[in-house]
């Protein structure tokens, strides 16, 4: 698979708009992430000879727009999402577009509704999140055989409410662009199609015990975390 440096280099086949678009090249994403919408049998990794610790000072530059498209997935990723009145959530929650996919080890969603169920339920569960370091690798823009896509490298520090121990886990993820439609609503000319979170270098699936589970989970979870109905 392809280190950080290939990612910058141009994919070998062109975008295709109608599906979500992930760090790997075209070829493998037909094969992995079908255009008829089902899921595919095996996840696609993040590149087994990529270093995951992030390294803040390698970090490229954003332009604005991007810049927020990324601290608003931080912010989620630090539990931005809650009821609270004075809770950006909400306001974070619309860097996705309407129908993005979300995908980690954990949990597969397909609605940004779903997704907000993911968020939502972080400050239930987790005593506290830390972002400890962030390492922005690529951005590309969808011209010239480039998929439009930001990916970036994160090392947070997890601590479960219930076992009070901090976990530290290195993300990398690839967050697939597409132009905003009408649907989407307020927010970004870019929307989020596609989050792709891969942990600690670990291989996961959709097959099996491990399917089940990421699918109860995206689809149930917003039942108990209560997300704004209009996301």
């Amino acid at each position: 698979m392809p280190s950080a440096a290939e990612l910058r280099q141009q994919a070998e086949q062109p975008t295709d708009p109608n599906t979500p678009q992930t760090y790997e090249i075209r070829e493998r994403q037909q094969l992995e992430q079908p255009s008829n919408g089902d899921r595919p049998k095996e996840a696609t990794n993040a590149p087994t000879n990529e270093d995951y610790e992030p390294n803040p000072s390698a970090s490229i530059k954003l332009e604005p727009e991007r810049q927020h498209i990324v601290d608003s997935i931080v912010r989620l990723y630090g539990g931005s999402a809650t009821h609270d009145k004075d809770s950006t959530g909400k306001q974070d929650m619309q860097v996705y577009a309407a129908k993005a996919i979300y995908d980690d080890v954990w949990s597969y969603c397909d609605t940004r509704y779903k997704i907000a169920g993911q968020w939502y339920g972080i400050p239930a569960v987790m005593k506290s999140t830390v972002t400890k370091a962030l390492e922005v690798v690529s951005s590309t823009n969808g011209e010239e055989k480039q998929p439009a896509a930001i990916v970036f490298k994160m090392k947070r520090a997890w601590t479960p409410k219930l076992l009070g121990k901090t976990f530290d886990v290195n993300h990398f993820v690839t967050l697939s662009l597409e132009k905003a439609m009408l649907e989407d609503g307020e927010g970004p000319s870019e929307r989020v199609k596609y989050h792709k979170d891969q942990w600690n270098e670990k291989d996961y699936s959709h097959a099996g015990l491990g399917k089940v589970m990421k699918t109860l989970n995206g689809d149930y979870a917003t039942i108990g975390t209560r997300p704004p109905k209009d996301l």
